[in-house]
C-alpha cells in the first residue's frame, strides 16, 4: 500500500508542476488548437498536456515495467508531430504501427508468436485512435481513462499495478487544467500515448499467470474508446465518408447538440466508465468463466444499443443526401 501511495503521489506532483510548462513551450512552439468547424472552443488551447502526463505516468513504469517506457515514449513523439504538422494519415497509421510493434515486443501475451505480436500491434493502433476519438470534450478522455486505469490497478498487480496507479493518478492531477473550460488539452501526444498505455495493460491481463476471469473482463475497461472507433467508422461508411475523416456525430457531440451541458455529457459517460469497472471487477471473481463472458457480452451489447439510441450509428444525412 505504501508502494502504491508513493507513485500516486509523485505522479500528481510531477504533472501538477509540469503542466503550467508544457502549456508555456505549446504556445511559444505553435503547438495550439486552433478553433474551427471540428473544434467547438472559442478560442486557442495549447496541446503538450499529453508530454506532462506521460512523465508523471513514467514514475509507475519505471517503477515496475521500464521496458514499456520506450514505445510509449515513440507514442508521445508521434503524437506531438501529429499535432505540429498534421500528419497525413498514412504515415500517422504507420507511426501507430510502429508503437504497437515496439508494445508486443516488451509484453508477452497467451497467444505465442507472431500471431500474439500481430494482435497486439492492432489493440494498439485501434486504442490510440481510440482515446483520440474520445477525447473530444474538456475532461472527457482524462476523467474515462483515469477511472479505467483504476479498474486496471484494481484488476493487475506486480509492475502493471504500478502503471495503472500511476496512469490514474497522473490524469487526476490533469484535470485541475483540463477540467471545462480547459485550459490545456492533451493533444494527439497524450491520446496516442493513453492508447498505447491501455493496450499494454491489456496486453498484461492476457499474459500467462494471469485468471481467466481477469483477462476477459479487462475488455470492458476499454470498451468505451474501441467503441468510438467502431461507431466512427459504421457511421462513416454508412454517409459515404472515408473512415478517416473527422465528425461531430460522437455520442457526446449529439448529446451537446441535443442540449445537454458538455459536463452533464462527460459525467454521464465518466458513470458509464465507472459501472464497466464495477461489473468488471465483480465478474472477474467468478470461478466460471461464462460469467465474466457474459458480463462482457452483455455490457458491449448495453454500449450498442445505447449508440444506436442516441443516433451514433446513423449516417450523416448532409452528407450522404
Amino acid at each position: 500500500m505504501t508502494r502504491v501511495v508513493v507513485i500516486a503521489a509523485v505522479a500528481v506532483g510531477v504533472v501538477a508542476v509540469l503542466t503550467p510548462l508544457v502549456m508555456v513551450l505549446a504556445v511559444r512552439t505553435g503547438v495550439v488548437d486552433h478553433p474551427g468547424p471540428l473544434k467547438p472552443q472559442a478560442a486557442p488551447v495549447p496541446y503538450l498536456g499529453g508530454v506532462a502526463v506521460f512523465v508523471a505516468s513514467m514514475v509507475g513504469a519505471l517503477a515496475g515495467r521500464p521496458t514499456v517506457v520506450a514505445p510509449l515514449a515513440g507514442a508521445v513523439v508521434l503524437g506531438v508531430l501529429d499535432d505540429r504538422f498534421d500528419l497525413p494519415a498514412w504515415l500517422r497509421l504507420l507511426g501507430q504501427g510502429a508503437v504497437g510493434v515496439g508494445v508486443a515486443v516488451v509484453v508477452t501475451t497467451r497467444v505465442p508468436g507472431l500471431g500474439g505480436g500481430v494482435l497486439v500491434t492492432a489493440v494498439t493502433v485501434l486504442l490510440m485512435n481510440g482515446v483520440n476519438f474520445l477525447d473530444g470534450l474538456d475532461a472527457l478522455a482524462s476523467s474515462v481513462l483515469a477511472a479505467a486505469s483504476v479498474g486496471f490497478a484494481l484488476l493487475l498487480d506486480h509492475g502493471a499495478r504500478d502503471l495503472s496507479v500511476a496512469l490514474a493518478a497522473a490524469l487526476v492531477g490533469f484535470l485541475w487544467y483540463n477540467r471545462p473550460p480547459a485550459r490545456v488539452y492533451l493533444g494527439d501526444g497524450g491520446a496516442y500515448f493513453l492508447g498505447a498505455a491501455l493496450a499494454a495493460l491489456v496486453a498484461w491481463a492476457w499474459s500467462k499467470g494471469v485468471r481467466s476471469p481477469v483477462s476477459v473482463v479487462s475488455l470492458m475497461l476499454v470498451a468505451v474508446p474501441v467503441a468510438e472507433v467502431a461507431f466512427a467508422v459504421v457511421r462513416r461508411v454508412r454517409s459515404h465518408q472515408p473512415v478517416t475523416a473527422g465528425d461531430r456525430r460522437h455520442p457526446y457531440d449529439l448529446a451537446v447538440a441535443r442540449g445537454w451541458s458538455p459536463v452533464t455529457a462527460v459525467l454521464c459517460y465518466l458513470v458509464g466508465q465507472v459501472v464497466l469497472v464495477a461489473a468488471a471487477l465483480g465478474a472477474s471473481k467468478a470461478h466460471a468463466l461464462v460469467v465474466p463472458v457474459v458480463v462482457t457480452v452483455a455490457a458491449a451489447f448495453a454500449i450498442v444499443v445505447l449508440a444506436s439510441a442516441c443516433g451514433a450509428l446513423s449516417p450523416d444525412r448532409s452528407v450522404s443526401a
